[in-house]
């Protein structure tokens, strides 16, 4: 099936699997089960964001321990998310298999003991390599996550569903930076992982008893060839690449920024103690509230308003954070959260809706792009702060919202063409 045949009915109906003289029984605000699915997947999303940035605070004192620039300790966390986007293609398919909540609970399960093994790690190799297996072990998640909101929700209600999943990550991005920061300022950054990890068992168990019974899934198939063609068609589809592109993009800029903020604020002319700047994450409330409205924000914008509007403001606060005093500072992290987390939201809803087949393995692709944007941040931006301070690293910010705003514009282009092009009668 050719893309160019396809993409304009792949957008309006792609997620349609209920014929019309058949009752829509998938979840929907209001309706039995949305609640429970909607805070079990909130809590693994919480889970998710918690263990694979636990080092990223915590990245100052890690350095002190083992003697080590930024740009080394960024690895900590660039293996964890690197490992994540290796394996999320496989795992994707092993949810197409053997299902989307077999996958989630395993998946959650191995990095929940490995994250209890990272405290004990006694170098800064080991620990990269613990932090590379936890990334490749939470891979199931993102990719099967999504597969499952897009087979289990109404399609009218997709867009929040993945919103309010999206809101959990940034929770427990949040919760997990501001925690490490208190507990690492009282007992050094080893205790302070392991209290992560033993709340990220808290929310796997949770998730768990609370997720519902999927009722849509139907098992696909593992034979190489049949899933190698399906990766192929997502890839040859331009919009999918348009969006895959604009998700690691966006989080090259967010990788970037908070792999280093921690370092720029214990320096002069800040100096913060860890425990203040643990706390500064907690902006990413900022980025619940944006991502859990971002359905809104399409409804009102479009998708390409909502993504311009999302690059403008990651960009302005970009160049708030050039400020020499704190006040801008925090302004500009908190627009640069705003507009990461919507626009994550919102390119993330658009690669569920508008793949029609192989819906996991379309989200495993661009939960591969996302998380190579964050490896490709967390050590392009610490080796740019080591070169040129933090200016270099904002200017790798700025250069990854360009390249944003750039694929939209020719998105809008290749769109006004695709509706010139007269329809031939057959």
């Amino acid at each position: 099936m050719s893309p160019a045949s396809t993409g304009a009915s792949r957008i309006m109906g792609a997620v349609t699997t209920v014929s019309a003289s058949e009752p829509d029984s998938r979840m929907a605000p209001g309706g039995p089960g949305y609640r429970r699915m909607s805070f079990a997947l909130f809590l693994a999303g919480v889970a998710t964001f918690a263990l694979l940035y636990s080092t990223q605070a915590l990245l100052p004192l890690i350095s002190g321990e083992f003697g080590v620039a930024a740009s080394e300790a960024s690895w900590t966390v660039a293996a964890a998310t690197g490992g994540l986007a290796l394996f999320v293609l496989p795992m994707s398919a092993l949810s197409e298999r053997f299902g989307r909540r077999t996958v989630m609970t395993a998946s959650l399960a191995v990095a929940v003991s490995v994250g209890l093994l990272v405290p004990f790690a006694p170098s800064l190799g080991v620990l990269v390599v613990l932090r590379a297996l936890q990334g490749a072990a939470l891979a199931g998640l993102p990719a099967s996550a999504t597969a499952y909101l897009a087979e289990e929700v109404r399609p009218k209600a997709l867009v929040t569903a993945i919103g309010l999943f999206v809101a959990g990550n940034s929770v427990g991005g949040m919760s997990g930076r501001v925690i490490t920061g208190w507990v690492a300022q009282a007992w050094g950054w080893r205790v302070a992982v392991g209290v992560i990890g033993v709340i990220a068992v808290a929310c796997a168990v949770a998730f768990r008893l609370l997720l519902p019974e999927p009722r849509h899934f139907a098992a696909g198939s593992l034979r190489p060839r049949v899933l190698a063609r399906t990766v192929r068609d997502h890839l040859a589809d331009p919009l999918l690449r348009r969006l895959y592109a604009i998700g690691a993009l966006f989080m090259t800029v967010f990788g970037g920024v908070y792999t280093v903020i921690g370092y720029r604020l214990t320096e002069a002319p800040f100096s913060l103690p860890q425990g203040i700047v643990g706390s500064i994450f907690l902006v990413y409330l900022v980025g619940t509230v944006s991502a859990s409205t971002a359905g809104r924000l399409v409804g009102r914008l479009g998708r390409r308003g909502a993504l311009y509007l999302a690059g403008g403001t990651t960009a302005a606060g970009l160049l708030l954070t050039l400020a020499g005093s704190l006040v801008p500072v925090l302004l500009g992290l908190v627009l640069i959260t705003a507009g990461f987390f919507a626009g994550h939201a919102v390119a993330s809803s658009a690669v569920s809706k508008t793949a029609t087949t192989g819906r996991a393995q379309a989200s495993a692709l661009y939960q591969s792009a996302y998380y190579i944007g964050s490896s490709a941040g967390s050590t392009v931006g610490a080796t740019a702060f080591h070169s040129g301070g933090w200016a270099g690293t904002v200017a790798v910010g700025l250069l990854a919202v360009l390249g944003v705003v750039t694929i939209t514009v020719l998105g809008s282009r290749a769109a006004r063409v695709a509706t010139r092009q007269p329809v031939t009668a057959h």
